[in-house]
């Protein structure tokens, strides 16, 4: 037994747009070459703190004496650890600023990678602002032999100091070029 079926009628469709190129948004500029430098020094500036570090995980002499790294710093021991993950979480830290020069994708959009960069500088301004105020009114007990190796200690951490203004700078730049 045959039935009889309806007769097609035609769809209709959606109107197409017309042949062409497909329009996309404009790809944000890139950023210029002293923002891209700014990136680079900042993470550059959390290496020398970083490396002072490890030395003293590792042994070598920084100006602390054996009974200060073993009661103060956990060293040996648990110490290493938090001395080496402080410097390592530090580094990556600084590598922040990358994400705001590269032209590849980044995981986030650039709302609030904004947000984040200039939450993390504002932050990163205050703390610094907040460690040069302590240093200076506050008679700190350091526990470093004095002489030479409070002059590597201060070398070596001095650089992080540049770390709020080079961020800001770079933010800034980031922000001018991701305008809505």
């Amino acid at each position: 037994m045959r039935t009889a079926s309806a007769p097609r009628t035609a769809q209709p469709t959606a109107p197409t747009a017309p042949p062409g190129p497909a329009v996309t948004a404009p790809a944000p500029a890139q950023a210029p070459r002293w923002a891209r430098l700014a990136a680079h020094a900042t993470a550059l500036c959390a290496l020398p703190s970083g490396l002072w570090r490890i030395a003293m995980a590792s042994g070598v002499y920084v100006g602390y004496g054996d009974e200060i790294l073993r009661e103060v710093y956990g060293i040996p021991g648990w110490g290493i650890a938090y001395v080496v993950g402080l410097s390592v979480l530090a580094e990556l830290a600084a590598l922040f600023p990358l994400l705001l020069v590269t032209t590849r994708r980044v995981p986030l959009r650039p709302r609030t990678l904004k947000r984040l960069a200039w939450t993390a500088s504002a932050a990163l301004t205050l703390l610094a602002a907040w460690q040069l105020v302590v240093a200076a009114t506050v008679e700190s007990e350091t526990y470093l032999a004095p002489g030479t190796p409070r002059t590597v200690w201060a070398l070596t951490f001095a650089p992080l100091l540049a770390i709020p203004p080079l961020l800001t700078a770079v933010t800034a730049s980031y922000t001018r070029r991701h305008r809505p």
